[in-house]
């Protein structure tokens, strides 16, 4: 049990780091929200979308869900190809370095991304004219989306390749003895 406990808080923290990747490819390939700043009837300073039917704010997090899926079907056949006998551990670890790797992803990307504070960062640019809005994760249930890939995935791959029990009646010769129903005795 203790190698097994070793082995997987080397697969949460592997996978967890992999969450520098993930952070540094969102914020890559995330689409831009477009954002112009200006004056209001009061001359207090506003920032408006600029494209009020645009998608890129669902694109934010539909590329973020789609890279932490594809993260974790990778880490899943990883840790399968690496240790194929499973175990809970295992899969305790690849939960948790999962959600992990999407936090630090997350926090990263936003920390990567355009300023935080749109209303000082549209007096900077100047009225009218044209800015990324921060980086942000609107759809929160997108941090789980590594850890279900991976979980899911590794489950399919010890289904289908993974050990298997020995068959208890391998030792006897002839047919198995059956009960009245039709199923082996206990």
């Amino acid at each position: 049990m203790k190698t097994e406990v070793r082995e997987a808080a080397v697969i949460t923290v592997a996978v967890a780091l992999g969450g520098v990747l993930l952070g540094l490819l969102w914020w890559w390939l995330a689409p831009h929200v477009p954002l112009v700043g200006g004056l209001d009837e009061q001359g207090s300073w506003v920032v408006y979308l600029k494209d009020t039917e645009g998608e890129q704010a669902v694109g934010v997090d539909g590329t973020f869900t789609l890279l932490a899926l594809a993260f974790g079907v990778v880490s899943a056949f990883a840790v399968f190809l690496v240790r194929r006998r499973g175990g809970v551990p295992l899969v305790v670890a690849l939960t948790v370095g999962g959600l992990l790797g999407s936090l630090l992803a997350w926090r990263l990307g936003v920390w990567l991304g355009p300023a935080q504070d749109v209303l000082a960062h549209a007096k900077d640019v100047g009225k009218g004219v044209t800015f990324s809005a921060p980086l942000k994760l609107g759809a929160k249930g997108a941090l789980l989306a590594w850890s279900l890939a991976a979980l899911v995935v590794h489950l399919g791959l010890t289904a289908l390749f993974g050990p298997r029990d020995p068959d208890p009646y391998a030792h006897q010769q002839g047919p198995v003895p059956k009960d009245g129903y039709g199923t082996p005795p206990a």
